[in-house]
């Protein structure tokens, strides 16, 4: 490829276009024309490849001859004891095409200023429409500020002098060295907290969907950091001078610079794609930056998980290089004075002040395996609390001894399952091993999943990210803060014979993402040369690879099929078996659930996936020869009902005469609690002929958030459309949906509902003023069922007009046919529900139960239909249309939202 021939430097200006631009006569507009030309040259070069870190410095230079020429325009650059000073970011002499112009206008002490002229610069500047931070203040101002705020001082160490008398900055400086405020300790201190901060807004992860490449960890704020707390320790503006110090290797100074100069190159084109700063790369830009980078493939979604992998890369990197400077730093400067603890484990390890280190610089050179040894020994004991910086250094120097003899060489295969066996700190010493490196060689299969997204609502983090978070959960079901928040999950983790094969599974669950084909059969294959290299007997292999097979089967019968019906129960219990495999199966799937974003799992999911764990467990109990029938679970619940009745000394005759007119498939998907709950209900509302709607949170206090509203209302063809249109008026989600009949013409329909994710706090039950105001509007609107067409619509938020995929609509068979199943898939928008209620009014199809999954950017729900008499849906051409149909509006209308 030939690269086209580059200046030496960037274009600054002439002499004569400096001249122009220091003229009163120059108005805004002509100055403007004349920058924006100068920038347009800097975007080509960009376009063309050119070395980012001359085009951030140059286009910082750039703006120094502007604001100069600006300066002298305001004829400031007459005045004595005033300076115009760089700071911030500009003041490193780094800026990009939107960034943020600060300045400060220092004035000596004493001294009034020319109030009048710095007014009409600063307009001036105003008028060019330059994103301008300024301050005016003396250097007494900024040496009291500086000595009570980290910000402050961290602005000044790296300012730099444009115009007027350099000397006031000298002074300042002088004012704020080191001797005289913000030791070295006291500064460092400060400045690790500050990064623990920001950290903590974003997760304390890099990984995040939309990340913000500065602020986020590993972005270039951590970059900043090591820079600042170098420049007041070492005195020293260059980074490089930091491998003179022995604080960096020439490796670790290039691996640095490279992943610094590529975050540089997208946010220079994320500032010129949006046309303002932004350092968010939201979903609708990195599939801009992605097919700017060259990731230009057919495939759209490829193209932005390539591009956003190279991102986390880069992240990592600094992050990696972050820790492991801070932690020289911290060894370097603020332990000197310390008395050195030392205790000596054996001949490669000691522990110095509570941080593991080697004893001397060849022990992963002589000794392998000792890279995972000290994590062993980590994971041994508590009171060791890190790793000194010399011994990450050597064991990132000496990575690629890890090799495929390495990785089966026994001493090495059983060291790892003592890593995942750990007593203490099992999640955090396979994070650092990510971290540094050494767990995607010891398992390259891992290696290849690091930084990979999935570009999509659902998943919130890389896939890496996200197998970590699960092991962590795993490990979190052993604590007692659990057992409120998980109970069964706390209970069967403390059955399970082996909890090591549950975290070895979750490792591998997801080993086969971005390969193409079924992740979970490409994953069994890993799993199982993983078991067999490290010596697991037959069985231990056999199910962990069910395991993996079978990861997404309980989340996926919990939240698509129906099961209150006993055939679904029996069929999800003959692949599981036995209790074991459902044991283990169930506490993958609840830390699946809440490791992909912990904002799904909310009381709904946590009793589908209850209700599915008891139900199996009795299956299993009563044996799979034995399935229970209909009628027996029927009679089941109505025992369980009038039970609860009777305790509660209701009308047990008028009870059962209103059970005389339901549908018996009422009783044998409703449990006990929800019949008692649903008549007595009745009971207390009649003789009203008022809609009758009763709410109750779901799941208790210990969940988040979903609610259950009971409709009790004479029938009304367009009901369940007007209904579901009436939730997205209040902005609520409906997860679930079961609609009976009465032979005296009631419905009688139950809705499990959550506040949707763009209104209130989804993480709290609906409160008691909330619940009047849904009630009293559904009570209003359903007695005049025939106002759906008022039915406000939503508007659909940012994120998911981002993407927008053809909806999938089909029939699918069940194990017993009562009702005919349609599946949708589409994307998710507000009035979707209703417009699927306004399609099955007009198309005379009769909806008796809906399971919705909002899964991110897209539903998957499932409709159980019949005819309006109530016959299945099984002719091949009607099924055809109907699906064509349904299909056809949805398309349609998801349009229309974009």
């Amino acid at each position: 490829m030939d690269f086209p021939a580059f200046p030496d430097a960037p274009p600054l200006f002439s002499a004569a276009e400096k001249h122009e631009l220091a003229l009163i006569s120059t108005t805004a507009k002509r100055f403007r024309e004349l920058l924006n030309e100068k920038t347009k040259a800097y975007n080509d070069l960009f376009h063309d490849l050119y070395p980012i870190e001359k085009l951030v410095k140059g286009y910082a230079a750039l703006y120094d001859e502007a604001m100069q020429a600006a300066w002298k325009r305001a004829q400031l650059d007459s005045e004595p004891d005033i300076a115009m000073v760089a700071v911030g970011g500009y003041g490193r002499s780094e800026l990009h095409p939107k960034s943020d112009i600060d300045l400060l206008i220092l004035i000596r002490d004493g001294i009034e200023p020319a109030a009048h002229k710095i007014e009409a610069f600063i307009t001036f500047l105003w008028d060019l429409k330059i994103d301008i931070g300024h301050a005016v203040r003396t250097i007494a101002d900024c040496t009291h500020l500086a000595g009570d705020d980290i910000t402050v001082i961290t602005n000044l160490i790296e300012s730099r002098a444009l115009a007027g008398d350099p000397a006031l900055l000298v002074e300042l400086k002088q004012n704020i060295d080191v001797s005289n405020m913000w030791d070295g300790q006291t500064f460092y201190r400060a400045k690790l907290a500050e990064q623990e901060q920001r950290h903590a807004k974003y997760q304390n992860t890099a990984y995040n969907l939309e990340p913000n490449l500065k602020e986020c960890p590993g972005g270039l704020r951590d970059m900043q950091v090591i820079d600042w707390v170098a420049k007041r320790h070492l005195h020293t503006n260059r980074l490089s001078a930091l491998i003179d110090k022995k604080f960096l290797s020439e490796d670790e100074y290039i691996q640095l610079k490279g992943a610094v100069s590529h975050l540089w190159r997208i946010r220079w084109a994320l500032h010129t794609i949006v046309g303002r700063k932004e350092d968010r790369l939201l979903f609708d830009h990195q599939r801009t930056l992605a097919k700017e980078f060259g990731f230009d493939d057919e495939d759209l979604k490829r193209n932005v998980e390539r591009f956003m992998q190279g991102y986390y890369q880069s992240v990592a990197s600094i992050q990696q290089l972050n820790d492991l400077l801070l932690q020289h730093f911290e060894e370097s400067f603020l332990q000197l004075d310390q008395n050195p603890e030392i205790e000596i484990i054996n001949e490669r390890f000691q522990v110095n002040n509570g941080q593991l280190a080697i004893r001397h610089p060849q022990v992963f050179v002589d000794t392998p395996s000792a890279m995972l040894e000290m994590y062993k020994l980590m994971g041994d004991r508590e009171d060791i609390k890190g790793i000194r910086a010399n011994t990450m250094r050597a064991l990132r120097d000496n990575l690629d001894v890890v090799d495929e003899a390495y990785r089966n060489a026994p001493e090495n295969t059983s060291l790892f399952l003592d890593i995942i066996a750990s007593r203490f700190r099992m999640t955090s010493l396979l994070r650092s091993m990510k971290h540094i490196g050494l767990l995607g060689r010891y398992l390259p299969e891992f290696g290849t999943i690091i930084g990979q997204m999935q570009h999509d609502l659902f998943h919130i983090y890389t896939v890496d990210a996200h197998t970590l978070q699960l092991v962590e959960n795993l490990r979190r079901f052993l604590q007692p803060e659990s057992r409120a928040s998980f109970p069964i999950s706390s209970q069967a983790i403390r059955h399970i014979q082996k909890v090591e094969l549950l975290y070895i599974a979750g490792l591998y669950h997801d080993i086969a993402k971005g390969r193409g084909g079924d992740h979970s059969e490409l994953g069994c294959v890993d799993a199982r040369l993983f078991c067999e290299r490290h010596g697991l007997s037959k069985r231990e292999t056999e199910l962990i690879e069910w395991l993996v097979r079978h990861h997404l089967l309980m989340s996926v019968t919990a939240q698509r099929k129906d099961i209150s019906d006993p055939e679904v129960i029996w069929e999800f219990a003959s692949i599981v078996k036995d209790q074991e495999r459902l044991d283990y199966l169930f506490l993958l799937t609840v830390a699946d659930i809440n490791a992909t974003n912990p904002t799904m799992w909310n009381s709904w999911r946590a009793s589908l996936m209850r209700q599915l764990y008891l139900e199996t467990k009795r299956a299993l109990r009563r044996g799979l020869d034995f399935p229970i029938d209909a009628d027996m679970q029927s009679d089941e619940h109505k025992q369980r009902a009038l039970e609860i009745l009777i305790e509660r000394n209701a009308d047990i005759i008028e009870a059962e005469n209103i059970w005389e007119k339901i549908e018996e498939e009422y009783f044998i998907r409703s449990s006990g609690e929800e019949i008692a709950w649903n008549t007595e209900a009745i009971l207390n509302h009649r003789p009203s002929t008022k809609p009758l709607v009763v709410i109750s949170p779901l799941g208790g206090r210990n969940f988040s958030g979903a609610s259950k509203v009971f409709i009790y209302t004479p029938i009304a063809t367009h009901l369940f459309a007007v209904t579901a249109a009436l939730f997205e008026q209040m902005e609520l989600t409906i997860l679930d949906a079961k609609i009976n009949t009465t032979s005296d013409n009631y419905s009688l329909d139950t809705f499990v509902v959550l506040e949707s994710n763009d209104h209130f706090d989804t993480n709290l039950h609906l409160d008691v003023k909330r619940i009047d105001i849904i009630k009293k509007t559904l009570i209003e609107q359903l007695d005049s069922p025939s106002l759906y067409e008022s039915v406000i619509k939503r508007f659909t938020p940012r994120h998911l007009k981002i993407f927008n995929a053809p909806s999938t609509v089909h029939f699918v068979s069940q194990p017993e046919e009562v009702w005919s199943a349609l599946e949708v898939t589409a994307p998710d928008r507000p009035g979707l529900l209703a417009l699927i209620g306004k399609f099955f009014m007009e198309h005379h199809i009769m909806l008796h139960k809906a399971k919705i999954a909002t899964l991110g950017e897209r539903v998957e729900d499932t409709f159980y239909i019949t005819e309006d008499d109530g016959e299945l849906i099984t002719d091949p051409a009607r099924m055809e249309h109907i699906c064509a149909a349904l299909k056809h509006s949805i398309d349609r209308f998801s349009q229309a939202t974009e």
